[in-house]
Formats: C-alpha cells, structure tokens, sequence
C-alpha cells in the first residue's frame, strides 16, 4: 500500500506542476502586451510601466514563473488588479458560496442517480427500462444553465417560493443562504443526476452479466443478497470513477450557475476577471479548479486501492 501512495502522490505533484505551467503560460500566450490590454493602447507609458511591474513582465518569463510558484507554495498568488486585494483573499471569501453548493449538488445527484441506475439496471427487459432510460437521456440532454432559467420562472417568479437569485450570506442569515441555494442546487443536480444514472445503470449491468453473479443466482442467494453483496460491491470501483467525475463537472458547471443565479461563488468571479483582463485573479482561479481536478483524481485512485486491493499492486 506505501509503495501505491507513494506513486499516486508523485503522480499527483507532477500533475500540479505542469498544471502550473499551463496556468501561468495562459498569460504569455495572449497576443501583444498585456498591460496595454489592460489599460487600452492610449495608456500613459508611465501607467503601462507600472502595471508590467505589478504584473512581473519586467523580468524574463522563467524567471516570473519561478516567482510566481514560490508565492503559490506560500499562499500568496499576487494581487488582483481590478480590486487591490490579495488574490488567496479573494478566492477564499467565495469559496463559502462555491464549495456548499458543490457538495450539495453531488450529494442530490448521487442520491437520485445510484438507486435509479440500480433500479434500472434490475428493470432491464421491462417496460419501465425503456421509461427510465429516455427520462436519463432527457434529463442529460437539458442544460443546467435552462433548467435554472426554467426554476426561476416557475419557483421565483410564478410561484414565489424562492428567490431568484442574491446571496445574503451565512453570518446575514443561516436560512435565506439556504434558501438562496435551493435553486441552484437543483439545476446543477438534477443535470448531472441524469447522466451520473445512465453510467450507474451501465456499471451494473456489466457486472451483473458476470459469471460469480450468475453463480450466486445458482446457489439461491436472495437477490438482496446477489445484488448488494455481490453486484454493487464489485461497482463500486466504476461508481466512485462516476462520483469523481461528477463532482468536477459539479464544480466546473458552477460558473455557468453562478451567473445564472448572480452568487458570489468562485465562478462569477472567474468571468468578471476574465471580462476585466485581471491576469493575476484568472491565474488564481484557474490554478484553483486544475488543482481541484487534479486532487479529485488522486482521492479516487486512493479509493481504489482501498475498494480494489489487486489494484494497489499494478
């Protein structure tokens, strides 16, 4: 098992670092000066000289990325230009709107999705397959961003039950915050539930065509038994693979959400540096979601070993 972790964690900081690279080279890969962007080209020269200082640009790239890695390993990752603050700052005061609403959107999705992709697993040959089945396609098929759209017409506007968007905050009160989120929270689950079934319903399938299952069907087992001692417990590898996924693209569906519902979650504030060219606050952010991702797939690699132990020696 240590010599596992140990190659998944050397994995995983490789990973980082090129993550870095593509972050920071996202910069230099925009055309012209960047401050001249970020000012206008009629910009005094004195202000475009300050802003390439703030900015680094007056010292070879190499040289700036080694800079800007060391204040990562600290913390520090520069300071936005359009609000003078820390960029770690900025991240961490959003990621209170971000991250609940991440987890509870996971969380509906895999309560939904696992018992419906089991269920339709089971129901294979019947006539509630084909229904659940296009109700998946369906629901995989919609947007989030138009099921938010549609939740606010009907919850917000037509029936009042819910705000239409706003965040009023956790210290302002506990239970408009929630309120706040419900929304949210269910567009971006009820997507992701759609697509989290179709890949539940086909993991089981898989293994309940294996030769053990058929022999613990031979033997009289229960299907209570067959299925949740046998069947799901050998998915479970494919199941946690879907539940990585989903809370990336939970996580990544956000931004879209986010504007949707006007919350001040990580999301907006990624669209809002990039709609004002602050370099510094987008490098933030976008090392925030790749390092994420990368995170999430090193959690799942561990789960394997954990669920798999024939994995922890390949």
């Amino acid at each position: 098992m240590t010599r596992f972790l140990a190659r998944r964690l050397l994995t995983t900081l490789v990973s980082l670092v090129l993550a870095s690279v593509v972050v920071f080279g996202a910069v230099l890969a925009v055309p012209g000066d960047p401050a001249a962007v970020i000012l206008g080209m009629n910009a005094a020269p004195e202000a475009l000289a300050a802003v390439r200082e703030q900015l680094g640009l007056d010292v070879p790239a190499p040289r700036r990325y080694l800079r800007w890695l060391g204040g990562v390993l600290r913390g520090d990752l520069g300071e936005s230009i359009q609000y003078q603050r820390p960029v770690a700052r900025l991240i961490g005061d959003r990621l209170g709107v971000s991250v609940p609403l991440t987890l509870a959107a996971a969380l509906l999705a895999t309560l939904l999705a696992v018992p419906v992709g089991i269920a339709t697993a089971l129901k294979r040959g019947t006539v509630w397959d084909p229904l659940l089945v296009l109700a998946s396609q369906v629901g995989a098929a919609i947007p989030s961003f138009w099921l938010g759209l549609l939740f606010i017409l009907v919850f917000a506007v037509g029936l009042g039950w819910l705000p239409s968007g706003g965040f009023p905050g956790w210290d302002v009160s506990l239970g408009g915050s929630l309120r706040a989120l419900a929304l949210p929270v269910l567009a971006l689950g009820l997507g992701q539930a759609a697509v989290m079934t179709r890949m539940t319903r086909a993991a089981m399938l898989d293994v309940l065509s294996q030769d053990f299952v058929r022999t613990a069907r031979a033997k009289g087992l229960a299907r209570r038994s067959v299925v949740g001692k046998h069947a799901l417990r050998n998915a479970l590898v494919t199941l946690v693979t879907v539940l990585g996924l989903t809370l990336v693209n939970v996580f990544v569906g956000a931004i879209v959400i986010e504007q949707v519902f006007s919350l001040p979650g990580i999301g907006r504030l990624a669209l809002t540096a990039i709609g004002n060219r602050d370099y510094p606050l987008v490098q933030g952010v976008v090392l925030l979601y790749a390092s994420a991702i990368v995170l999430m797939s090193f959690l799942v690699d561990l789960s394997y070993g954990w669920l798999d132990p024939r994995i922890r020696y390949a």
